[in-house]
């Protein structure tokens, strides 16, 4: 099957977006589908305003039409919902072609955490996006009713794996300070609320791996968090497996793949019960959920790790996958009034 994924989200992006597309990409690859994603660098880009490391498509949509035309896929997905989604969906809606949208990021509380935007502004934008697809894949069983309730229509579930030959234990530790160790992973970015986890007055020391907008007026307002940067491949899971506990504050994910990639590597987690960590995460089995953050902290601290490691392996890239092509919908001709989906075992 000829399989076409549009996103606005790629590399050299480092976010659960574009790490969910490469791992899904890589499976679907193994399965003997040929897949083509059209993204940002075959086309004129501009920095997204606040965030100059992403960069989106200018005015993508002759192009992307002349080379989705070409590549004749059996299925189109849209990952995303900036410029490049949204002209993958006006290509599709022109030629009366079906196709799937995903559901990875919360955009109306990001913006209005940055600008005075109501809900229902934004929320309405996001409802015509998405509910003019054939299906809609979100990552877990809270999202899907969280979105059904604002109107949102033909949502299909496609969750989420771990690598575990990559994320697993490791016997060497990369910090100095004093145990127990707590790690935040992520953007440092506001809408991670990652001063939650700053703020918070726990018995460990605490590290901060990943870069972001308010690294630089952080590391300032927290001299005793020590900020160690992106890291990636091994040299990320050397750093996560060294600490006692990861600290999840944000409020807005809609999953989070370093709750699994944490676990992978025995080390629980602690978050607020919300959306993503909520469907993850099961008190006393890999971590804890509490309204207050430091009593999760120090629940979790308490957990075996070989317990949250073997949660974690449960969880495959494979699997996921599965998922994935079962919801996709053959391209077809807006006079046909049959949606036929591509059948995958999920095991």
């Amino acid at each position: 099957m000829k399989i076409a994924i549009v996103t606005d989200a790629w590399s050299p992006q480092i976010n659960g977006v574009v790490i969910t597309l490469k791992k899904t990409i890589a499976q679907l690859t193994r399965m003997g589908h040929r897949v083509a994603v059209f993204n940002p660098s075959d086309f004129w880009t501009f920095p997204m305003p606040g965030y100059p490391e992403i960069r989106l498509s200018w005015l993508p949509g002759r192009k992307l039409g002349r080379i989705l035309d070409a590549f004749e896929a059996d299925a189109i997905h849209i990952s995303t919902e900036g410029p490049l989604g949204r002209a993958a969906k006006a290509y599709c809606l022109k030629h009366g072609l079906s196709y799937t949208t995903a559901y990875h990021t919360r955009f109306p509380e990001y913006l209005r955490l940055r600008l005075p935007v109501p809900f229902s502004l934004s929320y309405a934008y996001m409802r015509r996006f998405h509910n003019a697809a054939s299906a809609t894949m979100v990552a877990t069983s809270s999202l899907e009713a969280e979105l059904c309730a604002r109107g949102f229509t033909n949502l299909k579930r496609w969750s989420r794996g771990v690598d575990i030959d990559l994320f697993k234990p490791q016997n060497e530790s990369r910090f100095t300070g004093d145990r127990p160790i707590a790690v935040y992973l992520g953007r440092v970015a506001v809408e991670k609320n990652i001063k939650a986890y700053l703020d918070l007055d726990i018995r460990a020391s605490k590290y901060v791996i990943g870069d972001g907008p308010e690294m630089d007026v952080l590391k300032v307002r927290y001299p005793d968090t020590r900020f160690v940067g992106y890291k990636t491949g091994k040299d990320l899971v050397a750093h996560l497996a060294s600490a006692d506990v990861m600290v999840f504050p944000s409020l807005t994910d809609t999953f989070g793949l370093v709750l699994l990639e944490a676990m992978a590597c025995g080390v629980p987690v602690a978050a607020y019960p919300v959306t993503g960590p909520k469907d993850i995460i099961k008190n006393g089995v890999n971590g804890w959920v509490d309204d207050n953050l430091a009593y999760a902290v120090e629940r979790a601290l308490g957990v075996s790790p070989q317990s949250c490691k073997s949660y974690a392996e449960k969880h495959s890239w494979e699997r996921a996958t599965n998922q994935f092509v079962s919801n996709l919908v053959i391209v077809k001709s807006e006079e046909s009034s049959t949606r036929p989906s591509f059948e995958a075992k999920v095991s």
